[in-house]
């Protein structure tokens, strides 16, 4: 395949149907979805727009190819999964630029999106053969147990725009390792890369009908049948705790397999014998990855009250040097929101705190002209109870407030309903375990602000969700546990 070196033909080199049985078709009708480019505020491109026929019509393929797909040999899932990898990685500067264009970032995270996507691949190339049972006898010395792995079956995954092909690949590549078929509905925001990702996994070799992908303006009345769908058995969604729990509720009438990585408000705890220096190189990775649009992101600055002042100055020095422009252009590390209704969320936040108090050290509003860009903001002195404190930002927002003791520090933490990660900076290993122990999160970044690991269980507690994508654990969540006893 020649390699697209112009944004034209990046986009042009992706399919705009949906991906149905292994073929790319029109949507019933022909109708269309437009996507957008955030940092112009322009059209780049249409795909179709599914409609509930068209997403049962994938649910089908699904069911049928169940079979071929569980009884494909591990090793031949395997390599399905590795020949993609070296196909993503091979083509990662291609994509790169595609990502950028529909989701906003810099050029280069949107390549370190693509190979962290690719990393799972490649981690779930080997899990698929390391899908073990068990064969003992029973308690009694009567019988023999046998326990069998098996695919759980047809899977639905919905995910978000913010990652947009790592948080397929997160999904698609222990599905495809446990032997299951899959329905994909992607972002309507982004779903390029989705449609770039399926075609990449097609030509790798995955049976026809094991993986579809259905792009649409609107994900719940499309997804909502196939949730209530007898053929399926597992739900797997990314994004909002909101839209979590009605997924939740749906999927309850069939009692399905179910796993959320749903909303985050993660705490940075900066204790007083911290490495300040190294405190603000992870806070720029926990804050501002991504723009701050992500689950992980930093949301909320704890500090020592002996080191908040120099903390605060330090990142405020650091996140208002930041360019700010159209993630294409040459050294440009912040890109713009996602579309207007996020930018007008943060720059709510940011006003209200700012009502009540709190002081802008940098940024702080809006950047004027096309697309959705927002100034790398800093706020000190934010009331605890502030909204920026309680709410998701998923923006460039970071605000700071202090406190006076561990304790402080940790009940100011857990002040939350979310649970997905946080950060803890200290020199003292002994404080370090104790805050670890007593934080209510599923992931902690000890003095490193990156948490994201193919070969990790991510996932977390709380309102943030249930379920473990990645790691020994990620498979898990594709499988079924059969016991057969064997009387002697």
């Amino acid at each position: 395949m020649a390699v697209a070196t112009t944004e034209q033909s990046a986009v042009d080199a992706v399919p705009k149907g949906l991906f149905i049985g292994g073929s790319w078709r029109d949507a019933t009708g022909g109708g269309t979805l437009s996507v957008e480019d955030p940092s112009t505020g322009t059209e780049l491109t249409q795909v179709a727009d599914a409609t509930v026929d068209d997403a049962k019509a994938a649910l089908t393929a699904a069911s049928e190819a169940g079979a071929e797909m569980a009884a494909l040999p591990s090793r031949e899932r395997g390599e399905i999964l590795r020949r993609a990898y070296d196909e993503i990685v091979e083509r990662a500067d291609e994509l790169a630029l595609l990502m950028t264009l529909e989701m906003g970032k810099p050029v280069a995270e949107s390549k370190a999106e693509i190979l962290y996507a690719a990393d799972f691949l490649h981690w779930f190339s080997g899990e698929a053969m390391r899908i073990t049972g068990d064969f003992r006898m029973n308690e009694k010395g009567t019988a023999r147990v046998l326990v069998q792995r098996q695919p759980v079956g047809p899977c639905l995954f919905i995910t978000p725009w913010n990652f947009p092909m790592a948080m397929g690949t997160r999904k698609i590549g222990p599905a495809i390792a446990a032997g299951c078929t899959m329905v994909v509905k992607p972002a309507k925001q982004t779903p390029l890369s989705m449609l770039a990702l399926a075609d990449i996994v097609d030509r790798a070799g995955l049976p026809k009908g094991a993986l579809n992908v259905v792009t649409a303006k609107s994900s719940g009345s499309v997804m909502e049948p196939l949730i209530r769908d007898p053929r399926t058995r597992k739900l797997s969604f990314t994004g909002s705790t909101e839209v979590g729990k009605v997924l939740i509720e749906q999927s309850a009438e069939q009692v399905l397999r179910v796993s959320m990585e749903l909303g985050g408000n993660a705490p940075f705890l900066v204790f007083e014998d911290a490495d300040l220096d190294a405190a603000v190189e992870g806070a720029m990775i926990a804050k501002m990855r991504n723009g701050g649009e992500a689950c992980t992101s930093a949301n909320r600055f704890h500090v020592h009250e002996s080191v908040a002042d120099a903390f605060a100055e330090k990142l405020a020095e650091k996140m208002g040097a930041m360019q700010v422009g159209r993630g294409t252009e040459e050294g440009v590390t912040l890109g713009p929101l996602i579309d207007d209704d996020q930018r007008g969320k943060v720059a709510e936040l940011v006003d209200e705190a700012v009502s009540r108090g709190a002081k802008v050290l940098c940024g702080g509003s809006r950047v004027d002209g096309a697309g959705y860009f927002y100034e790398p903001t800093v706020l000190a002195g934010v009331p605890g109870d502030a909204r920026v404190f309680t709410e998701e930002i998923f923006g460039p927002v970071a605000p700071v407030t202090t406190f006076s003791s561990d304790d402080e520090a940790i009940a100011a933490a857990n002040r939350t309903e979310y649970g997905l990660v946080a950060y803890v900076y200290t020199r003292d290993v002994k404080r370090a375990f104790r805050v670890i122990d007593a934080l209510e999160t599923g992931m902690i970044g000890l003095n490193q602000g990156l948490v994201s690991n193919a070969g990790a269980p991510f996932g977390g507690v709380k309102q943030s969700g249930f379920g473990r994508e990645g790691g020994f654990e990620g498979i898990d969540e594709y499988l079924e546990t059969k016991y057969v006893a064997m009387a002697l």
